[in-house]
C-alpha cells in the first residue's frame, strides 16, 4: 500500500475495508442473475491495462493491483516477452477496496494473482479464503520482514508525519517532541490527517497512535486534536497536494510517508541538494507497512502467476520499485537506491498485533468517527 508523489499514494482504504466490501483494489466477476448485477456495479471505475499487443494465441495473466502500483514499462514488457504472456493489469484503488471486491467475487475470480495486500489486511484476506499457497522459491526467500502465509512480502515502508521546513521557519515553530505537543496552542491549525475510513494512510496512522499511546490515551489525543484545529482530508492526495504547506496549503504538518522527502527531491523540477520536507518520527506516529503478493484461489493461470511472483522478487524489480512506488526492497541483498539518501528511516514504529486488527478494527473506526467527526 504504496507511496508516490506523482499520484495518490494509498488513497481510499475506505469504510469499504471493514464492511463486507473491503479494499480499494479491483473487483471480480460474480455468477448469474443477481450476482451479475452486483458485479457490474463493482467493476465501475476500474482501470484495466493490457501491456503490449500480443497475438491472441498468447496466454493472458490477470493481475490485480492497488492504484499506486507503478513499475517501468520496459520491465513489464520484458516480463511479457520472456514468458509469452499478455498482462491484464487491473487497478482497483486502495488496498482495502481491492480486497473487499476480491472477497465479493471469489465465486468467480477475475484475477489470477493479487499484489498489494498489506499487513493491515492480511488476516482478513486469509480468513476470507480467497488465496491459495504458492510454493516456488520466492515463498522461502529471505525477507527483511514477513507476512503471514500464503502472502509473500514484496516491499515495505513507513507511514509517518512530514513537516514543511520553510513553513516551520516562517512560523518560527519549534519542532514538536511528542504527539502531546501537537495538542498545545502553538500548534493549533497546523496538522492535516487523512480520514482512516477512506484512506489507508490515515488508517495506518490511527493504528500507530493506538499501538504507541494505548487505546484510551490515543482517542483522548484525537479528541484534543479535534479541538486544536486538526484538518481531516479524504485521502493522501488531497491532503498532500491541497492542504500541505509545501504545495500551498495552510498546514505545515501532514500524515504522509517516510519516503516523501526523498521523492520531493527526485521529482523536483529544480536541482535540490536537500529535501524541502522532513520526517517527524514521534512515539505513536510511525506505522510499518508491508505489502505482498499472493495467488488467487480459483485463478486460471497458476503457473504464470507464479512467474509473476518470482519476477516481483527479482533484483531488477526490487531495485525499480524504490523510485516508482517509493517502497523499500524486501530482498535483503538489494541495496537501497541512492535517491533515498534524502530521507530518514525510523528506528522504531508502532504496529498493533495482527490479532487485534481482526477483532478491533471496526470498533476503532467507529470510535474514531464518533470522537473526531461527530
Amino acid at each position: 500500500m504504496v507511496l508516490c508523489l506523482i499520484g495518490p499514494l494509498l488513497a481510499n482504504l475506505g469504510a469499504f475495508m471493514f464492511i463486507p466490501f473491503s479494499s480499494l483494489r479491483v473487483s471480480k466477476s460474480l455468477t448469474k442473475a443477481l450476482k451479475k448485477t452486483v458485479s457490474i456495479g463493482l467493476l465501475t471505475g476500474l482501470s484495466v491495462v493490457s501491456h503490449t499487443s500480443f497475438a491472441q494465441t498468447n496466454a493472458t495473466l490477470r493481475v490485480m493491483v492497488h492504484s499506486s502500483f507503478s513499475l517501468p514499462k520496459p520491465l513489464i514488457a520484458q516480463f511479457e516477452t520472456e514468458n509469452k504472456v499478455k498482462l491484464a493489469i487491473t487497478k482497483g484503488g486502495d488496498a482495502g477496496e481491492m480486497l473487499n471486491k476480491l472477497i465479493l467475487t471469489k465465486a468467480n475470480p477475475i484475477a489470477d494473482v493479487v499484489y498489494g495486500i498489506d499487513n493491515t489486511l492480511a488476516q482478513k484476506a486469509i480468513q476470507a479464503n480467497i488465496l491459495t499457497p504458492y510454493n516456488g522459491p520466492a515463498a522461502t526467500q529471505a525477507s527483511v520482514v514477513q507476512l503471514p502465509k500464503p502472502i509473500i512480502p514484496i516491499d515495505y515502508g513507513y507511514v509517518s508525519l512530514n513537516i514543511d521546513k520553510a513553513a516551520f521557519a516562517k512560523l518560527k515553530l519549534a519542532m514538536p517532541q511528542s504527539l502531546h505537543d501537537l495538542t498545545l496552542p502553538a500548534y493549533k491549525n497546523k496538522l492535516v490527517v487523512e480520514n482512516p475510513n477512506t484512506s489507508s494512510t490515515g488508517y495506518s496512522f490511527l493504528l500507530a497512535t493506538i499501538a504507541g499511546l494505548g487505546e484510551d490515551q490515543a482517542f483522548e489525543w484525537w479528541a484534543k486534536m479535534r479541538q486544536n484545529g486538526m484538518k481531516v482530508s479524504k485521502g493522501w492526495s488531497e491532503a498532500y497536494y491541497t492542504d500541505f504547506a509545501r504545495n500551498g496549503g495552510p498546514y505545515p504538518i501532514i500524515v504522509s510517508y517516510a519516503s516523501s522527502p526523498a521523492a520531493e527531491v527526485f521529482y523536483s523540477k529544480e536541482k535540490l541538494n536537500e529535501s524541502p520536507t522532513q520526517n517527524l518520527f514521534l512515539k505513536g506516529s510511525v506505522f510499518q507497512q508491508v505489502e505482498g503478493v499472493a495467488l488467487i484461489k480459483g485463478g486460471s493461470q497458476a503457473e504464470l502467476a507464479g512467474k509473476w511472483i518470482e519476477w516481483l522478487r527479482s533484483k531488477p524489480v526490487q531495485e525499480a520499485l524504490q523510485t516508482s512506488m517509493w517502497m523499500l526492497p524486501i530482498d535483503k541483498s538489494v541495496a537501497v537506491a541512492d535517491a533515498w539518501k534524502h530521507t530518514q528511516t525510523p528506528s522504531n514504529f508502532d504496529n498493533p498485533k495482527e490479532s487485534e486488527l481482526i477483532v478491533q478494527s471496526t470498533s476503532w473506526l467507529q470510535r474514531w468517527t464518533k470522537v473526531v467527526l461527530k
